[in-house]
Parts: structure tokens; sequence; C-alpha cells
């Protein structure tokens, strides 16, 4: 792979404040950029990632977006795995 993002979501209950959700964006195997929603923003790896996070964190319709995965994917999918286990 030349290019790739990872969704993913780190929690230790079904409550939405336990849980936080990551957005990884991967060039040639290294990180470049990360979006936490913990801190509500993109981090940049690289001298690429800093300002490709510096621009998307200037997209505010966009950081929104994201910060909305947290419960629209993370809890909904967090939920089912409660129910399985």
């Amino acid at each position: 792979f030349r290019y790739y993002g990872v969704d993913r979501c780190v929690f230790n209950s079904s409550e939405l404040n336990d849980i936080e959700y990551i957005r990884s964006e991967f060039y040639n195997k290294l990180e470049y950029t990360r979006f936490s929603s913990s801190l509500g923003k993109f981090v940049g790896y690289t001298e690429f990632g800093v300002k490709t996070a510096d621009y998307w964190n200037s997209q505010t319709s966009y950081i929104e977006g994201l910060k909305a995965q947290r419960e629209a994917y993370c809890q909904y999918n967090v939920g089912l795995d409660y129910q399985v286990v």
C-alpha cells in the first residue's frame, strides 16, 4: 500500500465518556498524521504530516464531522460488542 487510513475505537466501557475515536493516515507504512477525539484535532508526525494536520485542523466542518464519529461510529459498534459478550 502507498496510502491508507485506519479508523479505530479505544474503549473501556460502552459509555461515551470512555470511548476515543482515532483516525490514522499512513503513507508507505509510516503514520504521518492522527486525529484523536480526545484532543479534537489532528497531530502530524512527519514534516508533511504537520502541514497536512494544520490544513485539516483549519477545516472546521471536517473536524466536527470526525468528532461526531465517536458517537456515530464508535458508541454504536462498542454497544454491539458489549451485547455479544
